[in-house]
């Protein structure tokens, strides 16, 4: 007879459930077989909600970021690759698993610090000052990855990472370019992309403790900027864990992301950098493109527009007055125009903020609750039209 005091794991009655019902809907001749697809469609559609999260780490508002697009998809598909390598792996050395949540006391005596002269260290901080899994790191933090940072020069036909072995470190290219293979079922290389001058690349192996996946060779002279396992993981990915489960209880309580599951809301929070302000910050601004959508996490922000009253064309208008909980920014964003109005702060601010390539491609499913919005808004300016006796 089972103890009553085994623990019985969360999730597990609702993952039953579903495939008991699965099963009878289906009525399937091989149960064992049709029970082994089932749960590797479900680890799949898991995997690939947790890679969308992990792409969101690699780069940000840079114009040569559509040159790698191809090879961005390429990268989805090897996270997902590595969520899988993981399961059963032989733990070698290097590829110990890592604990985001525990504390490590030895944190000091683990720091690296690999020499630079100031031109290097300028460059170098550059290069990562456009990279979005750096962004929500705080100046120490910062100043730890610069420290433990080395430079690598390569030459036509170098390889940097191959596929199989274990990850040793993480690469962030300053130029050059590097083509990518991936070995076919019969081992055979097959060209996957180039990174162009741009882009970082052994991120996968160090995140989730499996092989390389990949092969990376350089086709021209380059230079590379590395990052060994242990201050990635130290530094890269607890702050990432953290920053998850910081957004994570933050997003549950957004009425607008209620339509959204679990896993969905997870892929927001990884693609979520804080954005801090002062009073009187202007946080957008009337008449510049769109760029980011904004979430309000703790402060509050007045929207103002001006250019209203022909009399007073400087003349600002108080629309609102954002408190936590709520968004903005939404409105350009949608319909690919200008910003209508000036959001300020008022005392200090913490926002929550997604790109404008994050916002299309993660809150498709809240679309239709953003365009409600949108009459809303013209309420407003036309009870604005009717206080200045105009017409719209």
């Amino acid at each position: 007879m089972m103890s009553s005091n085994i623990p019985v794991p969360n999730g597990i009655h609702n993952l039953l459930e579903g495939f008991v019902v699965s099963v009878l809907r289906n009525q399937p001749p091989d149960l064992i077989e049709f029970a082994a697809q089932y749960f590797a469609d479900l680890l799949e559609t898991r995997d690939e909600s947790l890679a969308m999260g992990a792409k969101t780490m690699t780069q940000k508002d840079d114009p040569m970021l559509d040159e790698n697009e191809e090879t961005m998809d390429s990268n989805e598909d090897m996270e997902i690759r590595a969520r899988r390598a993981n399961y059963g792996r032989r733990k070698s050395i290097c590829a110990e698993g890592f604990d985001p949540t525990a504390e490590d006391d030895d944190d000091e005596v683990h720091k690296v610090v690999h020499p630079k002269t100031d031109g290097q260290r300028k460059r170098l901080e550059s290069i990562i000052g456009k990279m979005l899994m750096f962004s929500s790191l705080d100046a120490e933090q910062t100043q730890q990855i610069l420290d433990a940072m080395f430079e690598r020069t390569v030459v036509p036909g170098d390889h940097v990472i191959d596929e199989g072995d274990d990850g040793d470190n993480f690469y962030i290219i300053e130029r050059g370019t590097y083509d990518i293979f991936v070995n076919d079922d019969a081992k055979n290389p097959q060209h996957k992309g180039t990174y162009n001058g741009y882009g970082a690349f052994g991120e996968l192996a160090l995140m989730y403790n499996c092989p390389r996946l990949a092969t990376i060779i350089a086709t021209s002279p380059g230079s590379l900027w590395a990052m060994d396992r242990r201050t990635f993981q130290r530094i890269i990915v607890r702050n990432q864990f953290l920053k998850r489960q910081q957004f994570e209880v933050f997003l549950e309580s957004v009425p607008l992301l209620s339509t959204l599951t679990k896993e969905e809301r997870m892929k927001v929070a990884d693609a979520m950098v804080t954005r801090n302000y002062e009073t009187d910050d202007v946080i957008i601004q009337q008449g510049d493109p769109a760029d980011y959508f904004y979430m309000l996490v703790s402060g509050r922000v007045v929207v103002k527009r001006t250019g209203d009253d022909p009399s007073r064309p400087n003349a600002e208008v108080v629309l609102t007055v954002y408190s936590p909980g709520n968004y903005f920014g939404e409105l350009a964003l949608i319909q690919n125009q200008p910003r209508a109005a000036s959001a300020i702060a008022e005392g200090k601010v913490k926002c929550a903020v997604l790109d404008v390539q994050a916002f299309e491609r993660l809150l498709g499913p809240c679309k239709e609750l953003l365009m409600r919005n949108i009459p809303l808004y013209e309420q407003q300016l036309s009870e604005i039209y009717k206080d200045f006796n105009i017409k719209e």
